[in-house]
């Protein structure tokens, strides 16, 4: 299985796709396909990387990933539970080339324009799960309908953009497989010191080069990567453990002294950690 390009597999003639993934873990590889994923999480939770961003999936997000963007669901492991997502795929001509051009369609424009970026829906979503649970039943012609039926209310609902940037291009797989290895290498170890000496090595490039690679292909630095990851994931600590202390969760998410976690955290959400914990 290639890491980019990915094909989405699909029968023969089919050109909307229904997808039921249960896992003890999502594919965790980054990738992109041609297709628009429009997704639901029906069980789990986990780290969401979408283009240069770096986001929390939790149970019942509905999430529109667009055409070609990279991305990657890293779920968080759970013995006792399976990860469960629903997803279709479908391009913007696989109902014609004019298909959603078509003046009774003209509603669904803010689909397409909002998942250039990627998006998540904001509020209650119980109504689109429920739409997606019929898809599992439901006939070719039936999925149809429902898809236009759950475009239709995304399309109204308020939404959080994901990628800071359009990606517009299909990277080869030797491209792929470079980034594939540098977020591998930081999902594992960002608790870890990370130097530039370090991760350049990974993808066997000076420093420099490595700096100029990384910023071109994600728009941001890799250390604003980096500290986005860690933020994440202290995020995830400050409401799942509420023993953990401030300064703990600080150098359990790679910080190595506590001023610092709390300058950075409070640079990326606007408040401190304290007071973060506090509202939830």
């Amino acid at each position: 299985m290639k890491v980019l390009p990915f094909k989405i597999p699909k029968p023969k003639d089919d050109v909307l796709i229904f997808q039921e993934d249960i896992e003890d873990l999502f594919y965790s590889q980054l990738h992109q396909h041609e297709e628009i994923q429009l997704t639901t999480i029906v069980e789990g939770n986990g780290t969401l990387i979408v283009g240069n961003t770096i986001n929390r999936f939790e149970k019942g997000d509905v999430i529109v990933i667009g055409s070609h963007i990279p991305h990657v669901f890293k779920s968080d492991y759970n013995p006792t539970k399976k990860s469960v997502m629903l997803s279709l795929f479908f391009t913007q001509q696989s109902f014609g080339d004019a298909f959603f051009e078509l003046n009774e369609l003209r509603e669904l424009k803010p689909f397409f324009k909002k998942s250039n970026h990627g998006f998540k829906i904001l509020g209650p979503t119980k109504n689109i799960q429920n739409l997606f649970l019929e898809l599992k039943i439901a006939k070719k012609l039936d999925r149809f309908i429902l898809l236009l039926s759950i475009m239709r209310i995304v399309s109204k609902k308020r939404s959080k953009r994901l990628s800071s940037f359009i990606y517009d291009k299909t990277y080869n797989h030797g491209d792929g497989k470079r980034l594939q290895n540098i977020y591998d290498y930081t999902m594992t170890h960002f608790k870890e010191d990370i130097d530039l000496e370090k991760i350049s090595r990974i993808t066997n490039m000076t420093k420099s080069a490595f700096c100029k690679y990384f910023k071109k292909r994600t728009n941001k630095t890799y250390f604003e990567f980096l500290n986005e990851l860690r933020i994440a994931h202290a995020c995830k600590l400050l409401n799942e453990d509420v023993d953990m202390s401030i300064s703990e969760i600080a150098f359990a998410s790679g910080y190595g002294n506590l001023a610092n976690f709390n300058r950075q955290f409070k640079a990326k959400k606007k408040i401190t950690p304290t007071a973060f914990r506090k509202l939830l």
